[in-house]
């Protein structure tokens, strides 16, 4: 009957069954605007005259662990569009989110906090990003995908990673 059951889309604990203790678990329990600015210093000079902006992007991420299982992961995006030495707008996004990890340590753990907490946070970084460029009235602005799998690899690789397991690496 219980596999009836899970076949059927209850869990275990539904089935007033446990998991064994120390079973890996991993969920969202929040996601968050937590800061945006947005400056256009040019005003409306940015609109009267023919622009070839230049789009610089940084990205940087940091943890912070909450209690037992929980951490707030923040995903930051600093897009600065100039016309030469002037800068036409700049958008910083702080974008975060509350994930309950449980059973996982180490590396693995790291590993975690590095590249699928941000891939989960990235699309709202994006959408937050389109919307207000939008509404500032400036053409859309699309925002590459960012591989953190990559970047994560890059960081371990080169030693950025020694100490704290759960160290966030800055992009």
């Amino acid at each position: 009957m219980t596999e009836e059951n899970n076949q059927a889309g209850t869990s275990k604990e539904q089935d007033g069954q446990q998991e064994p203790k120390g079973t890996p678990k991993f969920a969202v329990q929040r996601i968050y605007l937590k800061d945006l600015s947005f400056e256009t210093p040019m005003g409306p000079a940015a609109f009267q005259k023919q622009l070839k902006p230049e789009i610089n992007q940084d990205i940087a991420l940091s943890t912070t662990k909450l209690g037992d299982e929980n951490y707030e992961v923040e995903l930051t995006l600093t897009v600065t569009v100039k016309d030469g030495e002037d800068t036409i707008y700049l958008i910083e996004v702080h974008q975060a989110g509350i994930f309950a990890i449980q059973g996982i340590e180490g590396q693995q753990l790291a590993q975690l906090l590095n590249t699928l907490c941000p891939s989960t946070l990235f699309p709202y970084v994006r959408e937050a990003v389109d919307s207000v460029v939008l509404k500032g009235s400036f053409p859309a602005l699309l925002i590459p995908p960012v591989n953190f799998e990559a970047l994560f690899a890059q960081a371990v690789a080169e030693g950025k990673l020694k100490g704290k397991a759960a160290e966030s690496v800055t992009h």
